[in-house]
């Protein structure tokens, strides 16, 4: 087993004026393969492709560093053959690392196969990702101007869900938070959830997600019900795939409000949605309304789907060009 580890990022009296995310997720290893379709239970198919890569938590924070945004990962990572491609990606992200990781459990990773209809079908396993204690989190430094970004697939280890929410309580009362429940929202402690929404100031979760926390297949219906769980003053923002997202929020008039998407050809939808939220953090760390965040988010989802592979978010220079030609 590997023992390669990366410096941790010294505990600091002071941080910089300038906004960062502060992520608190997990960095995974993504196995993705390209299937025509799923094959029925005991049945066997041929995958066209397959990619090995850092993932999972990772695709939000290049999404956010692509747009401007610079990176704090205060999540926990490991020591062996996955972890040692988690260690790797983050040595060359740019991204500030607080974590040391751990020298005796390995990395988690996930199975995710895309069909012909670009629709993804995961299976994970999980390492020492779920293994973010309070002392870890002791570690980190957040600033006023900073915006904290929390994963449901975090939430969803107990060592992980036992901290987070005392940790983010214990936030001062300026710092922004992110949350996106991820696919395991139904399957979430609902105290624990429950919890991290009243710290929450912005909610981010797909249509399914929003119809299993919400109240049904209404997705604006369902927005305006989740924004009745975060913080007061935040927002909810419900991915539709192509539609683009309703955005609900005690500002926002008519709230909620769809926010149209970009019609494009989509090959790869793995990481859409990582692309969605880094950069919905990083046009709100420059102070864009919530509207103006969410259109520039769904552009960069737009352009993530026409590329194949997981961290496929874009530049600026590549969302300003499409908000510029489709303005």
């Amino acid at each position: 087993m590997s023992t390669r580890s990366l410096p941790a990022v010294e505990q600091r009296e002071t941080v910089s004026d300038r906004p960062r995310l502060v992520f608190t997720g997990n960095v995974i290893v993504d196995i993705v393969m390209t299937i025509d379709a799923l094959p029925a239970p005991g049945g066997d198919t041929i995958a066209s492709s397959s990619t090995l890569a850092a993932g999972g938590g990772y695709n939000v924070m290049v999404a956010a560093e692509r747009d401007g945004l610079p990176v704090v990962f205060a999540g926990q990572y490991g020591t062996g053959p996955f972890g040692d491609v988690v260690r790797a990606a983050l040595a060359t992200s740019g991204v500030d690392v607080v974590q040391s990781g751990l020298p005796d459990a390995d990395s988690g990773y996930s199975v995710a196969l895309v069909d012909a209809s670009t629709e993804r079908t995961f299976v994970t396993h999980v390492g020492a990702e779920g293994q973010l204690t309070s002392a870890d989190l002791e570690r980190v430094v957040v600033g006023s101007r900073d915006i904290v970004y929390v994963s449901g697939y975090s939430l969803a280890h107990p060592v992980n869900a036992g901290s987070l929410p005392r940790w983010l309580e214990s936030l001062p009362s300026d710092v922004r938070v992110i949350t996106d429940p991820s696919p395991l929202i139904g399957t979430l402690d609902p105290d624990v959830l429950g919890r991290v929404l009243r710290r929450t100031d912005v909610f981010s979760v797909n249509a399914r997600e929003a119809a299993i926390a919400g109240s049904g297949a209404d997705l604006a219906e369902a927005a305006s019900v989740l924004l009745g769980r975060i913080r007061p003053r935040g927002a909810v923002v419900v991915r539709d795939g192509a539609a683009g997202c309703w955005v609900a929020g005690s500002s926002i008039p008519g709230s909620p409000v769809l926010v149209p998407g970009f019609p494009v050809r989509a090959v790869d939808s793995n990481g859409a949605g990582d692309a969605h939220g880094g950069v919905l953090a990083a046009a709100l760390s420059r102070d864009d309304a919530v509207l103006d965040a969410a259109r520039r988010a769904n552009a960069a989802a737009a352009i993530a789907v026409t590329r194949s592979g997981p961290a496929t978010a874009p530049t600026s220079a590549e969302i300003e060009a499409l908000l510029a030609n489709r303005s």
